[in-house]
């Protein structure tokens, strides 16, 4: 039997709680599918800020859990994905602070967040930044240099316009569905009604 890919997702402290929301949302749908049920595991952390911008951006308490999901406190390394040894498939910071972003490209940082980007790297495991600053100071460039050497993925949370996006949410589903891509979670975007969720049209697709 196949196993189940395994995604961390990781919200941090820098504005735009409401990409990690619609993430999480979104997973914890998913896995209500029985398309995608057996076939995907979800565990999800935040870090020390991150429900203070949650709260601020969003005008709601960061919730306690989503359906289908694992939650880990950020100091609780019996995590599986604490471990090379039982690696995820994919790491996601979303969305990621400058701070985090410097964590990676140096090393350093002693909780869960950290460690699961230390193994992400180590492991030769997809790693990905959706990285939410402007403007850029030369050292944010520099670290997103030296996380791409390491093997990360810089994704900034640069929505696009095209398709008919006409809300907020549709623009954040253009951020969520490269994100879903890059992760190896490709299908989840093709599920329309009657499955899981519907993400952006691609470009050139049918409408």
């Amino acid at each position: 039997m196949t196993r189940p890919r395994r995604l961390v997702l990781a919200a941090t402290g820098a504005s735009g709680a409401a990409y990690a929301k619609r993430a999480l949302s979104l997973l914890s749908r998913a896995l209500d599918d029985p398309g995608t049920r057996g076939r995907l595991e979800v565990d999800w952390v935040v870090s020390s800020t991150a429900p203070q911008v949650w709260q601020a951006e969003l005008d709601e308490a960061l919730p306690a859990s989503f359906p289908n999901l694992r939650r880990w406190d950020r100091h609780d390394f019996n995590a599986p994905f604490a471990s090379g040894s039982n690696a995820p498939d994919a790491v996601v910071l979303m969305p990621c602070s400058m701070s985090n972003l410097a964590r990676v490209a140096h090393g350093g940082g002693d909780d869960l967040i950290a460690r699961a980007c230390e193994v992400a790297l180590k492991e030769r495991k997809t790693l990905i930044l959706v990285v939410r600053e402007t403007p850029l100071s030369l050292v944010h460039l520099r670290n997103m240099v030296a996380a791409t050497e390491a093997g990360a993925i810089i994704l900034p949370a640069v929505p696009s316009f095209y398709s008919g996006v006409h809300t907020l949410e549709q623009a954040l589903d253009t951020v969520v569905a490269r994100v879903f891509d890059r992760a190896g979670l490709q299908d989840l975007r093709e599920l329309h009604d009657g499955g899981a969720f519907e993400l952006h049209r691609r470009w050139g697709a049918p409408a």
